[in-house]
């Protein structure tokens, strides 16, 4: 039976306006560098998934590259324009607050310290959870169980106690299922198929709406 009801930040329960290749595009202008693909942004960045900020991803990926820019720039650039356009999903936040009255909620996300507390406060979501852990702040970040193990920890539950709620089949399906939780699978318009390993999946669009009748689905079963 779950006890404790844990989710993923970006594309789980909040979303940019813009997408992430324009939004890239913009800050890489505005810090004068050159043009950044997402696929080289997305590599970069699960290569530092526990750092303060997102300035050695930047690093990486104008290292070679011939230009002045700086990579703290850059960093803060997208940073801003991230904070800037960053929505909850419709329904989100009563829901949280609904969970709460029953189970431990807790977040786990992946991404640099800096980066990803900034979001939590231009959401005002500082107080939304019983826990919040960045990976920035950890020893390692999803898939690796460490990150599973310390969100569990931090909300007092044992890892089939708790529920995870993520977009990613391998950093939130694979990671959660491996590490002993149960993982609702949020479904994207243009993401992957649903996984086999995830006990439900919820579109994108209804999470606020399906998350809580699924999991006291669980509670049944």
């Amino acid at each position: 039976m779950p006890r404790a009801v844990v989710f993923d930040l970006d594309y789980t329960l909040a979303v940019p306006t813009q997408d992430r290749t324009t939004i890239l595009q913009e800050a890489a202008a505005t810090a004068g560098a050159p043009p950044l693909t997402r696929e080289a942004y997305l590599e970069a960045h699960r290569r530092n998934l526990t750092r303060e900020t997102r300035e050695p991803i930047f690093a990486d990926l104008l290292e070679g590259r011939e230009t002045d820019a700086d990579p703290a720039a850059v960093a803060d650039a997208y940073r801003q324009t991230i904070a800037e356009t960053l929505e909850p999903l419709p329904g989100v936040e009563s829901m949280l607050e609904d969970l709460k009255g029953e189970y431990r909620v807790g977040l786990l996300t992946n991404g640099p310290v800096r980066a990803q507390r900034d979001k939590l406060s231009t959401l005002g979501w500082e107080r939304a959870f019983d826990a919040a852990l960045v990976t920035g702040e950890l020893e390692a970040g999803k898939p690796d169980r460490r990150a599973f193990d310390a969100i569990v920890g931090e909300l007092d539950v044992a890892p089939d106690e708790a529920v995870y709620i993520g977009d990613e089949v391998e950093a939130d399906i694979y990671g959660a299922t491996n590490a002993g939780l149960e993982a609702v699978q949020v479904l994207l318009e243009d993401g992957p198929d649903p996984d086999p390993r995830a006990t439900a999946h919820v579109e994108q669009s209804t999470v606020g709406e399906q998350v809580p009748d699924v999991v006291g689905a669980l509670e049944t079963r």
